[in-house]
């Protein structure tokens, strides 16, 4: 080995700074896992043993506490991918297919057009952009997804005129 090369094997590295954005991003992970726990402890329990309903809370806080950790531990070293430069109109696409959502429920709409809605809107912000296909296929499934709630599982989702066919 050379000098030269030798040199060159003990530069430092150059040095990583601690990603600020991943560190507020594991702090909202944690709170959230917070507010899901504190939320959960004011489930009336229905069960004198076993799990009752704030079971599936705390699991999926401690799932986000795993995320905060791991997010936190990689914002510090400064592992994180550098941040892409953000397109708004997929965010306002989705954003769009929920107000829609909410909409057609809220006038009566029923299940099946509202959830066809979302789909449609988030494959577009996906980059799709066979919007009879997907409009074809996502009355397929939330027709399906309907009739397997309403009939088999027996639970009552918005009804609206498509649904008073079945």
């Amino acid at each position: 080995m050379t000098p030269d090369a030798a040199s060159e094997n003990l530069r430092p590295a150059p040095a990583r700074r601690v990603d600020r954005a991943g560190v507020v991003i594991a702090a909202a992970l944690a709170g959230l896992a917070a507010v899901l726990v504190w939320d959960a402890s004011k489930l009336p329990s229905t069960t004198m043993y076993g799990m009752g309903p704030e079971a599936m809370p705390v699991v999926i806080a401690i799932g986000l506490v795993i995320l905060a950790i791991g997010n936190l531990i990689d914002a510090l070293r400064g592992n994180l991918p550098p941040r892409e430069s953000m397109d708004p109109k997929p965010v306002w696409l989705i954003i769009g297919g929920l107000a829609l959502l909410i909409a057609i429920i809220g006038f009566g709409g029923g299940f099946i057009l509202a959830t066809s809605a979302l789909f449609v809107t988030t494959s577009a912000a996906f980059g799709r952009r066979a919007v009879l296909a997907d409009t074809a296929i996502a009355l397929v499934i939330t027709t399906l997804i309907y009739l397997a709630f309403d009939k088999l599982l027996t639970l009552s989702l918005p009804a609206g005129p498509l649904e008073r066919l079945l």
